[in-house]
């Protein structure tokens, strides 16, 4: 790992210009996680949705003495129980070269410093249940697990035929 006296963190919004960059992470992102097989997006839908005028989400780029080492994509949400917006962190990344620098830590807090200057009242990201390093972190910084809750997902086919009002294969 690098000293991270000696390395200067920044984070900047993300550009078109990073799509390839950002794109090549979600990439890393989706081999760490075990799941490169469902990276079905191109570098150019990268560019073209996250770029797009309007686009729900915004990214932001994690750079170390000017070299990009991560990553982050969010969107706003919003809380009928709080009445108020919220932040939902899709997600973070940095190259494992780089971590326990204090890059990880820098990028969600300058996330959580956008959700309390816009008057949010949260900031959620889902972890997967066995990143024990992850879940060490977020705990060390105060989060906590939603347990009770359970994340649905509807996609593919299953979107499709619910949306043409199609019945679920048993």
């Amino acid at each position: 790992h690098l000293e991270e006296v000696n390395v200067n963190i920044t984070i900047r919004p993300a550009t078109p210009s990073d799509a390839a960059q950002i794109y090549a992470f979600i990439t890393e992102l989706a081999v760490y996680e075990r799941a490169a097989h469902e990276v079905i997006a191109s570098a150019d839908d990268v560019a073209r949705t996250l770029f797009a005028p309007q686009a729900p989400a915004k990214a932001l780029m994690c750079l170390a003495d000017g070299k990009a080492i991560g990553y982050a994509v969010y969107f706003y949400s919003y809380s009928t129980w709080l009445g108020k917006n919220g932040i939902y962190l899709e997600d973070l990344y940095i190259t494992p070269e780089h971590r326990g620098i204090g890059a990880g830590r820098d990028l969600l807090r300058h996330l959580a410093q956008e959700a309390v200057a816009g008057g949010c009242g949260r900031l959620e990201w889902s972890v997967l249940d066995w990143n024990k390093p992850a879940i060490d972190f977020y705990r060390s910084i105060g989060a906590l697990p939603m347990d009770e809750w359970v994340r649905y997902r509807l996609a593919d086919e299953a979107l499709r035929g619910f949306a043409e009002g199609r019945r679920a294969a048993a």
